[in-house]
């Protein structure tokens, strides 16, 4: 875990709100010098806290509006049908986001697709002809809120 101070902490939160802040903006809104504060967000950048930036794009804009939540469970689930499973399903377009689990099921799929028969195909044809998986379930997700800020938990004061 990085060992990160207040100034850190504060820097992480205005990229968090807006990624193509400019150095200069981050700087004013967390009272350092652009120089200090650039110095920080590149020991950021190296010590692995900051990994990237991503894009936020509108699922419905670009044709993907129906998103659900898929339980996967893996007949004998070994590390080789696990990790086999794991590096599939994430490499699939209508993947969002993969998450191994433990408990009744191995795997929770966020994935979006155009329609509701989209939906159906991509239980029915694609996840349980793979020969690991025992068992598909599915969830509409209605509504996604996310946290775009997270706030780290070993902040010491400066």
């Amino acid at each position: 875990m990085a060992d990160l101070d207040e100034l850190d902490a504060a820097i992480l939160a205005e990229l968090q709100s807006d990624a193509r802040k400019t150095n200069r903006d981050v700087a004013a809104a967390v009272g350092a010098s652009p120089t200090t504060t650039l110095d920080r967000t590149r020991a950021l950048r190296e010590k692995g806290v900051i990994r990237g930036a991503l894009l936020d794009v509108d699922l419905e804009e670009i044709g993907r509006p129906v998103q659900a939540l898929v339980t996967v469970s893996v007949e004998k689930p070994s590390r080789h049908n696990i990790e086999s499973f794991r590096d599939w399903v994430g490499s699939l377009p209508e993947t969002l986001s993969v998450f191994v689990t433990s408990g009744d099921e191995d795997f929770l799929v966020h994935v979006a697709l155009p329609d509701n028969n989209s939906l159906y195909s991509f239980m029915v044809d694609r996840l349980t002809e793979r020969p690991e998986v025992a068992d598909v379930r599915a969830s509409i997700v209605y509504e996604h809120l996310r946290n775009h800020r997270v706030t780290p938990t070993n902040t010491r004061r400066r």
